[in-house]
């Protein structure tokens, strides 16, 4: 199984930007489709945003999210990025990137997730 370990969030103001970073070993990411997923306490976790493993097939849970997310992957790094603009305080919550599972089981265990904070 291989492992993840997300970085990049923060506290920031409504209308700032933050880029999050998600590394995995054990697996290379080229052989799976990648999503961010995102979970706010007490709540289920939900998809964001979701790119196939060559990166010409890219989708966004919502139209908000896809006005001001972009979701990126490097291969050759092994690393997915979410590029996050605009941020608004309902984006508060932990981010999480795993497999798309939408095409099978998670493939990665899960990581410990960012903390992106939003305020108004």
């Amino acid at each position: 199984q291989g492992q993840l370990d997300e970085s990049g969030g923060g506290l920031v103001q409504a209308g700032s930007s933050l880029r999050l970073s998600c590394a995995a070993s054990g697996r290379n990411i080229s052989d799976y489709n990648m999503a961010w997923y995102r979970q706010a306490p007490g709540k289920e976790r939900e998809i964001v945003a979701s790119i196939s493993w060559s990166g010409a097939n890219i989708n966004y849970a919502t139209y908000s999210v896809k006005h001001r997310f972009t979701i990126i992957r490097d291969n050759a790094k092994n690393t997915l990025y979410l590029q996050m603009n605009s941020l608004e305080p309902e984006d508060t919550t932990m981010y999480y990137c795993n497999s798309d599972y939408h095409n099978g089981p998670y493939y990665f265990n899960w990581g410990p997730g960012t903390q992106v904070t939003v305020s108004s």
